[in-house]
């Protein structure tokens, strides 16, 4: 299995993943042409996709979707509450591409089983999945206001996340957003900042290889240096040691991570 982060921030989120048999995307949230432009750039093509899988009908998650699915015939998969939010917002796509990804259920598509499972955001109904191959486990876990226990029951021992670390609170209290906007980021169905991302990784790691991409940070509200310092600080205040098993890795708004093997 492998896998690598289109884009992710503010302004849009995809992720390419991938085995022998089947490639998938998770979100298509920037234009079709930029979605091509990501997917050459790690030398894949739309062309190859088996589905393209969605989180949840923010445009950030969805703006190239209804294009792409037109254009290349792709099968789309979301839950009955998404695809009901989110129809109006990707034009007209054929019946025949359309599939329900119930939540907290698995696909099984040859050797690669994906999971979905609920996160707390203000979406219709929000989900995240996790990819299982031959033992190895990929995380996806973005857009969410806090980690639950049962979420971290889906996600425990990943060998690789795609995590979010979206804000430094302190950031974000002095940056010029109206206070609504501030109050719904830091809320239960918001996003959740750097320092309890750790906290929640730190609860849901190994002592195995892992790596770790910071993912859909704030173009406001945070640095990359700023949210790699934050999440090393606070693992290890939990005695977790970043460098030795766990290693983080930083993402793009509009530049793809390199293709790796989970």
């Amino acid at each position: 299995m492998r896998f690598s982060v289109l884009a992710s921030g503010s302004s849009g989120n995809a992720v390419y993943v991938e085995t022998d048999e089947h490639a998938f995307l998770v979100d298509a949230g920037l234009s079709g042409r930029k979605m091509e432009e990501l997917l050459v750039s790690i030398d894949r093509s739309m062309k190859k996709l088996s589905g393209i899988l969605v989180t949840h009908e923010h445009s950030d998650h969805i703006k190239g979707l209804g294009v792409l699915a037109r254009k290349y015939n792709v099968p789309i998969y979301a839950n009955a509450k998404t695809w009901m939010a989110m129809e109006h917002l990707i034009g007209k796509i054929s019946i025949d591409q359309k599939y329900h990804f119930d939540m907290e259920s698995v696909k099984t598509f040859g050797s690669l089983d994906i999971q979905s499972f609920a996160v707390s955001h203000d979406a219709a109904d929000p989900m995240f999945y996790v990819f299982h191959e031959n033992g190895r486990k990929l995380v996806l876990i973005t857009d969410t206001g806090y980690v639950s226990d049962r979420m971290k029951g889906y996600i425990k021992g990943g060998d690789s996340y795609v995590f979010e670390s979206n804000h430094d609170v302190g950031m974000l209290q002095m940056c010029r957003y109206p206070w609504s906007i501030k109050r719904r980021i830091l809320s239960d169905v918001g996003h959740v900042s750097n320092e309890d991302a750790a906290v929640a990784m730190s609860e849901v790691v190994e002592q195995k290889p892992t790596r770790i991409y910071l993912s859909h940070l704030s173009k406001d509200n945070n640095m990359k240096d700023l949210a790699r310092m934050s999440v090393t600080q606070t693992l290890e205040s939990c005695g977790i040691v970043t460098g030795e098993f766990i290693n983080l890795y930083d993402t793009d708004a509009n530049k793809s991570t390199q293709l790796v093997t989970v």
